[in-house]
């Protein structure tokens, strides 16, 4: 018999009266290493995203006015291209970043994501705000929903070292003391 710990279930919530959406995911690494796991482009692209999906990064500046685009790629050749300006990122604390998907024009969102220290583990809160509900409830319909929870059980197991081929980047990963 398994046993489920919650804390490591991703929970994402569409408040019905707001055009927003929380997400909220712990994982067993310091805030140190969970930041640089969503900052550092190398690290980015080993777990951001659906598995199904290949990952390619334009550009990727992690700090306060850089800006980032990256493409996910199906086998079939079909893209799907993302691009923001970070506004704000305060070392192992906290980022803020709009977000856009480039087949949606008008949908921009702006982000912001949290890291909690829970003592050896970290609390990750990510509320992104939308234009409309309409548009929050477009990003649901997506699939949004399913790539989120792949990519934090990738990056799950990239903190954990459990991902495929990854000795040397778990070696990398466990060398984060913050």
């Amino acid at each position: 018999m398994s046993t489920t710990n919650r804390r490591h279930e991703t929970q994402i919530v569409a408040d019905p009266a707001l055009p927003t959406i929380l997400i909220i995911r712990e994982f067993d690494a310091s805030p140190g290493r969970v930041f640089r796991a969503y900052t550092d482009p190398d690290l980015v692209v080993q777990w951001l995203g659906p598995r199904r999906l290949t990952m390619r990064i334009d550009e990727y500046d992690a700090r306060s006015g850089g800006s980032y685009r990256y493409v996910h790629r199906e086998d079939d050749g079909t893209e799907y291209g993302f691009r923001g300006v970070f506004h704000e990122v305060r070392l192992n604390e906290r980022i803020v970043q709009t977000f856009a998907f480039d087949g949606f024009r008008d949908g921009v969102s702006l982000e912001t994501t949290v890291f909690e220290d829970l003592g050896g583990r970290t609390r990750v809160t990510t509320k992104s705000v939308m234009d409309s509900i309409e548009a929050r409830d477009s990003m649901i319909k997506s699939g949004m929903q399913r790539g989120v929870r792949e990519g934090h059980e990738r990056l799950d197991e990239l903190l954990s070292g459990r991902q495929n081929g990854n000795a040397d980047r778990r070696t990398e990963m466990e060398g984060l003391r913050s």
